[in-house]
């Protein structure tokens, strides 16, 4: 079927997906109540589910993720699982003693209908403690939206407005990226002087260090004390369209916090608004370690320029990542042909959000045509290379199926990455994790040129 027109496929799929380039929405809310310090995740549903999203999680961080479960049978699934929520809730707080507990929904219990607010509300939570909750259905949006959906819960259990004058501070909610992207940010906040609240917040949590003891809960992550003041805050920088600005909306809403969405800061432009945001809010000029680095960036970009320039390449993931990917990789004069996120939603004139147009105009400004999909899956994208062949591919791992099939070298990025590790202690945000990307994606062309150089050495010899 590699060999159809994408309208023949969609007529012999019935319009449905094949090996979707996404994961389901739990997995996004469990990492993101990950970034809530002391919050322990609790999926209410089944106990595979459960299983699943934790081994996800673990095999990209390589570090342990805990959560607990409500662990439906056949009962639960015919009468509700409200007694199950409410016997969980007790047994977290008594046995592991988290500050919050942050619920999430699987498809079953979304389908069966399961009240949480009222299962909530109704059950023996003890003094001091709090439990959350966001509404995960697998069977809608993807893990972005998960981890959107986990935010909007924080903003709407925690963040409150206390103060008569907003703080001079900021919130950024930082979007579903690495931990290490997460330091970076903060590293860049820090050097500015500028005082902010990150959430969530999975630095110190997932890429916590092996000191001989297990840690039920890291040190890392937002405080309770910090997600209520976020509603005292002068503004909310949202970094990436669809993992944080809905959640940054709520709070506008909720808090009167006004809100500036960005892109992710991947590359030397989305780097550049981040930090003219930041300069604008405090009034401080860009200091001259960015400033250096900055340069540095620059410099590595010009001399390297003729590695990339002409060099087609496929890019697909989550659409704020493939956003700032596809930004950057213009900037370094390489032309994305194929372009396309697993997330639904984004198709152009949708209400949902706008990935295409976002795309189309950073395509147009360049003046390269590409084929770009929201929605998409692996088997489309894989057509499009059949069709269009490609010098390079930039995404998670499971792109190297085809990347093996069509024999293009493969740059990792994003999530999950399974078969790679330290990914996550090396962040690609900033004028740093730019440095970064730009080394990979060298690497991986000139690793290709030097073996088809070898191939034709041996081709002459023989």
């Amino acid at each position: 079927m590699l060999d159809c027109t994408p309208k023949e496929i969609k007529q012999r799929t019935g319009g449905g997906l094949i090996n979707p380039a996404k994961t389901c929405q739990p997995i996004g809310a469990m990492y993101a109540a990950l970034g809530i310090h002391k919050c322990l995740p609790h999926s209410h549903g089944s106990q595979g589910c459960c299983s699943f999203h934790r081994m996800h999680l673990t095999r990209h961080f390589r570090d342990p993720v805990m959560a607990s479960t409500s662990s439906f049978t056949e009962g639960a699934s015919v009468f509700g699982g409200g007694a199950n929520l409410k016997t969980a809730i007790k047994n977290v707080f008594s046995i592991y003693n988290p500050d919050v507990m942050a619920v999430h929904t699987t498809c079953l219990t979304e389908t069966i209908g399961d009240d949480i607010p009222n299962i909530i509300s109704s059950a023996e939570v003890p003094e001091g403690k709090v439990v959350i909750h966001a509404n995960t259905p697998s069977y809608q949006g993807s893990h972005v939206t998960g981890f959107s959906n986990m935010v909007k819960g924080m903003v709407n259990y925690f963040s409150a407005a206390t103060e008569p004058i907003k703080k001079e501070q900021i919130n950024v909610i930082p979007g579903f990226v690495n931990p290490a992207d997460m330091r970076e940010i903060k590293r860049m906040m820090n050097l500015m002087g500028a005082k902010y609240i990150m959430f969530p917040d999975t630095s110190g949590v997932v890429d916590s260090p092996m000191t001989g003891e297990f840690q039920m809960f890291p040190e890392g992550g937002t405080t309770v004390e910090q997600l209520k003041d976020t509603g005292n805050s002068k503004l909310t920088v949202a970094l990436g369209r669809f993992a944080s600005s809905d959640s940054a909306e709520v709070l506008a809403k909720k808090c009167k916090v006004p809100v500036a969405t960005l892109k992710t800061p991947i590359g030397i432009k989305a780097t550049d608004a981040f930090l003219m945001v930041i300069r604008r809010i405090f009034v401080k000029e860009i200091v001259a370690e960015l400033e250096l680095e900055r340069g540095q960036l620059v410099d590595v970009m010009t001399d390297t320029h003729f590695h990339f320039h002409g060099k087609k390449v496929a890019i697909f993931g989550d659409s704020d990542i493939v956003t700032g990917v596809t930004e950057f990789v213009l900037s370094l004069g390489m032309e994305p042909v194929h372009i396309l996120t697993g997330t639904p939603g984004g198709a152009i004139g949708s209400a949902v959000g706008s990935f295409e147009e976002d795309i189309q105009e950073m395509l147009l400004l360049a003046g390269v045509k590409s084929n770009v999909k929201a929605g998409g899956d692996l088997f489309t994208f894989h057509q499009w290379i059949k069709n269009e062949p490609v010098d390079l591919i930039i995404g998670n791992t499971y792109g190297k199926y085809i990347a093996r099939a069509e024999d293009i070298p493969l740059v990792r990025v994003g999530f999950p990455i399974l078969d790679r590790s330290v990914h996550s202690y090396l962040p690609i945000v900033g004028y740093r994790g730019a440095m970064r990307l730009l080394e990979m994606i060298s690497n991986a062309l000139l690793d290709r040129q030097d073996r088809d150089a070898a191939d034709e050495d041996f081709e002459l010899v023989m």
